[in-house]
């Protein structure tokens, strides 16, 4: 199986099942001597995992990492970064109901056309188990960005049919984590969960868009033709499970507008050259500007729900599928934190390639 592996320089290699021993992954190019806060690292990972509230799967997973590599006296050596998470609440006897049967809109068909078999147990390589990995190496990512003074907020913006319309800067992302549903408005929150655990009750599932601001980012970042700054976003965050929609800077409305009312005209400040609006989102010819980088990600609905749904089995022939054991009702707010991770993945990967561009 090819596709393991994210980045360029600052690579992660992803390994591991859903209900295997273990999962884990090598993240390859950190620099030396980057301080390690095992702590907020831990933490992302605690916004992730499941169990954590009654709007998530009630799956029992600690999800403690532990580093095997890369790491000496609380920083990093420069060497591969080994780390492992251990899976300890397997369930696979609530997966022995597809064994033989395809369920609608997973990966079970084209897995077993691709390969000649497939893990049923949780979806195997495919589970959204894997994104553990990504978020404990984008919270790495995301210690180097620091440095450089890079903040990323993702937040979830909405649910069903409820948004939250506020902008950015009328926006307090201290908030975020407060909640279970990871949205930065005590009252929006408060509805979309009472959607969420109406939509659970019914045994369905709902989708959402969860919205990312990156501030302080260098200008320079990304390459002008294939390895443009957004569309490595775009893959990063296309990558996650459920995703079905990626939309940066003025995204679908720029159709609507005309070009004298979409060009980001410059200015000069204080602090050197700026836009005057930000329509391009931090990005022009697929390298950043030094503007605010924002994007949304659009996640479809939980494909498990406990209805009733047609299907078939290897023979063909038809069957009736419902789901069993645990699952989430809406993948948005646990989705947060790998969000954020891929786009720290993305940023520190250009950020370390901006650094060899100049000789």
């Amino acid at each position: 199986m090819a596709g393991n592996t994210f980045g360029t320089l600052f690579r992660l290699t992803t390994f591991g099942e859903s209900h295997g021993i273990a999962i884990g992954g090598i993240l390859d190019g950190c620099p030396a001597g980057l301080l390690m806060d095992i702590e907020f690292i831990q933490q992302q990972l605690d916004y992730r995992k499941p169990g954590q509230s009654k709007l998530t799967t009630q799956r029992k997973e600690e999800d403690q990492v532990e580093f095997l590599s890369g790491i000496f006296e609380g920083k990093t050596t420069g060497t591969p970064i080994g780390f492992l998470i251990q899976n300890k609440d397997q369930k696979s006897k609530d997966y022995s109901h597809i064994k033989d049967t395809y369920r609608p809109s997973h990966a079970d068909f084209v897995y077993e056309e691709k390969y000649g078999n497939r893990d049923y147990r949780g979806g195997g390589r495919s589970s959204a188990r894997e994104t553990a990995c990504r978020v404990v190496a984008g919270a790495i990512a995301q210690l180097l960005l620091k440095e450089e003074g890079v903040e990323i907020h993702s937040y979830v913006q909405q649910v069903g049919h409820l948004t939250l319309l506020k902008e950015f800067q009328d926006i307090d992302f201290s908030k975020t984590f407060k909640n279970d549903v990871r949205c930065p408005d005590e009252t929006v929150a408060e509805q979309m969960e009472e959607l969420i655990k109406s939509i659970k009750k019914d045994g369905d599932t709902i989708g959402g868009t969860i919205q990312t601001l990156v501030r302080n980012c260098p200008i320079g970042l990304g390459e002008p033709v294939f390895d443009k700054l957004h569309a490595d976003l775009a893959k990063g965050m296309m990558s996650i499970n459920a995703v079905k929609g990626f939309e940066y800077g003025s995204g679908f409305c720029a159709p609507e507008m005309k070009g004298s009312q979409h060009n980001d005209e410059f200015i000069r400040t204080e602090e050197g050259t700026k836009t005057k609006t930000n329509y391009s989102g931090g990005i022009q010819g697929g390298i950043s500007n030094g503007e605010q980088i924002y994007f949304r990600t659009a996640f479809k609905p939980v494909a498990t729900i406990m209805k009733d749904q047609d299907s078939v089995n290897k023979e063909g022939e038809k069957k009736t599928v419902k789901g069993k054991g645990r699952h989430d009702a809406c993948v948005v707010p646990r989705a947060v934190p790998i969000v954020t991770a891929m786009t720290a993945l993305v940023l520190a990967d250009h950020w370390l390639r901006s650094k060899t561009s100049k000789l």
